[in-house]
């Protein structure tokens, strides 16, 4: 069974803003590294597939006069902000409400194809900091944790109607938690009287099943494990790399910023694999696969956020960056 490292261990309370247009609401991780991989150019088109702030996306229209970008989001709020930030560009931007998972259906990306796409993926600033998105575990907090607040399922129905052995599973290989199953059953306790509603009611099952009060990070691993689990992130993620990966035209970058070890393998496997020239199981005798590489990895290590911007942006310090070139 495979268990996470969940890289970010940020502080409860801890606060991401800093210099930069799009800080007052989410302050754009490693700008220059996604500048320089994605080389924007010419009247290429752009996907940024969380576009949060839209501070990535003004810089990928700042240094390409010409560029378009189509930027996506399945957090309304996050698309309306980004659209405030963008006002004055908004001639080269497309704002479209969904998860990346899907942007490859839509019609433009379909029939053009993408020069570059961009997924920064985890929480923002603005979610974090919003007691009203219930991510944080914050006292009095309403359980929530929804990225698109139209889905059905929030943190409470999670934490009401899954079964104790998935709870458990979710815990230990989202959360990284060794007493997964004593939380679990604790949980299935607690809810047979009373759902938990709050992060008072999450952190106090926590406590129990550790026989103390748990530390700012133990509480930060488990309810990044609902937040994962409720929003079906690692799927997203499976759905989204081959997807995207077909849309893009000859030459064209994926980057990919992730910031937890469940996702940044999923992004190093996917990127391993498609610039191997076979991919047939050892004992073929004779390949029968493609039998050429689809690209190139650009990043043979991940690039990760330098000792000043992690200063700047705390958050910044569990970002790992990866890049693939799709072959000409």
């Amino acid at each position: 069974m495979i268990v996470a490292r969940a890289y970010d261990s940020r502080p409860e309370g801890a606060r991401e803003d800093g210099d930069g247009r799009a800080g007052a609401y989410h302050l754009p991780v490693m700008v220059d590294e996604v500048l320089d991989l994605l080389a924007p150019s010419g009247h290429g088109l752009y996907l940024d597939g969380t576009v949060g702030g839209g501070g990535h996306t003004r810089r990928i229209l700042e240094v390409c006069p010409d560029c378009r970008v189509i930027a996506v989001d399945r957090d309304a709020e996050a698309l309306a902000a980004a659209a405030v930030e963008l006002a004055d560009v908004r001639d080269r931007v497309r704002f479209v409400h969904r998860g990346f998972d899907t942007a490859a259906l839509d019609g433009e990306v379909r029939q053009r194809g993408l020069d570059g796409v961009l997924l920064d993926l985890g929480v923002s600033s603005h979610q974090l900091d919003a007691d009203a998105r219930g991510f944080a575990f914050r006292h009095g907090v309403t359980l929530d944790m929804r990225m698109d607040a139209s889905q059905d399922r929030d943190a409470i129905r999670f934490l009401a109607e899954t079964d104790e052995q998935e709870l458990a599973r979710v815990f230990f290989e989202l959360g990284e938690e060794s007493r997964s199953r004593r939380l679990a059953r604790e949980i299935v306790k607690r809810r047979s009287t009373e759902p938990l509603r709050t992060s008072d009611d999450l952190v106090a099952a926590l406590a129990v099943s550790l026989g103390r009060s748990p530390s700012a990070r133990e509480k930060a691993r488990i309810f990044q494990a609902v937040r994962i689990a409720v929003n079906a992130e690692l799927d997203a993620l499976d759905a989204a790399l081959p997807a995207l990966r077909d849309r893009l035209r000859a030459g064209g970058v994926l980057v990919v910023i992730a910031y937890h070890s469940l996702e940044d393998r999923r992004v190093k496997d996917a990127f391993r694999d498609w610039s191997r020239s076979c991919v047939c199981p050892p004992e073929l005798p004779v390949c029968t696969c493609r039998g050429r590489p689809l690209g190139q990895t650009l990043t043979r290590k991940p690039l990760t956020p330098t000792e000043g911007e992690i200063e700047r942006n705390p958050r910044a310090r569990s970002a790992r960056l990866r890049a693939w070139r799709k072959a000409a």
